[in-house]
């Protein structure tokens, strides 16, 4: 990498790093906003809100990671402009398909640290804040391991292997426990639904009894029965990461579960590819900031250029958004849903470019 390289790359790096901690602080000051009207409920103290906004911080850069980009590319390559040494750069020889590399490589750094958040630490730090915020506002004990969720109610340990999409809940076991931590009943079940407040209709039941005073168990086969109990799926539904949320690796193995169950899985594909082009994300934005900075050279016009990055970055979010939306409502192959926002927005950059150079 050569000397000036190396230059743009410390530039653009520190203002895309400042715009990004803007961004996560005022996301962050919002969130703490909004969980100030839970406190209170169930023990939900000031300490457990900043924990749970804290946790999450690494979605919220994931999310960020391209507006940070685009805005931080903007100041970078607009201070440089104001500065004239953009303008020395293509003086002594930098032609803007050299500046176009350096920036192609830079978006590629920012690029495979969105993946590094996406893959790794945001689905873990969402599931850990939902656990817990669960816990901290419905006094009760969760927690996720490989067989599953594990909730603590009262004195009913309960255990669910999944939970479809249409909440439905899978390979429930409930431990329910007596006076002296004495485990008195076993009930499990294949499936289960939400009747109402309180009630769920469990099939595919099996009760087993636990007689303390004679040590005997009497096992009982139910094709249906219902389980009293203050989880509700609105409160199951916190602890699953949302599609968009959940990694490549979990969404790839969970659309091959539906398909082999014969269920639909193209919310789930969207997610997936989404996961796949986000990314190239970064790249576009640092794309579309090189033609601002080609812009108003006589006076750097910051604010203006940053306003414009603004402008764009939120039509990028938004627009990523409703084509998804559009996608899964339309059916529409998810290759093509989620690749329209970033391969749009780098061809009107690539001809705003090429517009400046031919004049």
């Amino acid at each position: 990498m050569s000397l000036l390289a190396r230059y743009l790359f410390r530039e653009v790096t520190l203002y895309v790093l400042f715009t990004l901690a803007g961004l996560l602080g005022l996301y962050t000051f919002f969130d703490l906003i909004t969980e100030l009207s839970s406190l209170g409920k169930g023990g939900y103290r000031l300490i457990d809100a900043l924990i749970y906004v804290l946790l999450q911080i690494p979605s919220n850069g994931y999310e960020l990671m391209p507006i940070a980009a685009l805005i931080g590319g903007i100041f970078a390559l607009a201070a440089l402009s104001g500065q004239s040494e953009l303008t020395v750069m293509r003086a002594s020889g930098v032609s803007i398909r050299r500046l176009l590399l350096w920036l192609l490589g830079i978006g590629i750094v920012y690029g495979a640290l969105t993946v590094a958040l996406g893959e790794y630490v945001a689905p873990a730090a969402k599931r850990m804040a939902n656990q817990y915020r669960l816990s901290a506002t419905k006094a009760m004990l969760v927690g996720e391991f490989r067989s599953g969720v594990w909730v603590k109610d009262g004195k009913q340990i309960i255990n669910i292997s999944e939970m479809l999409p249409d909440l439905t809940i899978l390979g429930i076991r409930i431990y329910e426990f007596g006076d002296g931590l004495t485990l008195t009943r076993m009930l499990e079940g294949d499936e289960g639904s939400y009747i109402d407040e309180g009630n769920w209709q469990l099939r595919g039941a099996r009760e087993t009894r636990f007689a303390a005073q004679d040590g005997g168990v009497k096992v009982q086969a139910m094709p249906q029965t219902t389980w009293q109990t203050q989880v509700s799926p609105e409160m199951l539904a916190v602890l699953l990461v949302e599609p968009a949320q959940m990694s490549a690796r979990a969404l790839y193995s969970y659309i091959d579960h539906l398909s082999s169950n014969r269920q639909k899985t193209s919310r789930y594909e969207l997610a997936l590819w989404g996961k796949l082009f986000y990314p190239l994300a970064c790249i576009s934005m640092l794309v579309i900031a090189l033609p601002f900075s080609q812009t108003q050279r006589r006076s750097s016009g910051t604010g203006l250029k940053l306003f414009a990055g603004i402008i764009v970055g939120l039509s990028f979010h938004f627009l990523n958004r409703i084509v998804i939306y559009l996608g899964e409502l339309k059916n529409w192959p998810p290759p093509l849903v989620v690749s329209i926002p970033t391969v749009l927005f780098m061809l009107v950059a690539l001809v705003m470019l090429w517009r400046q150079e031919k004049r």
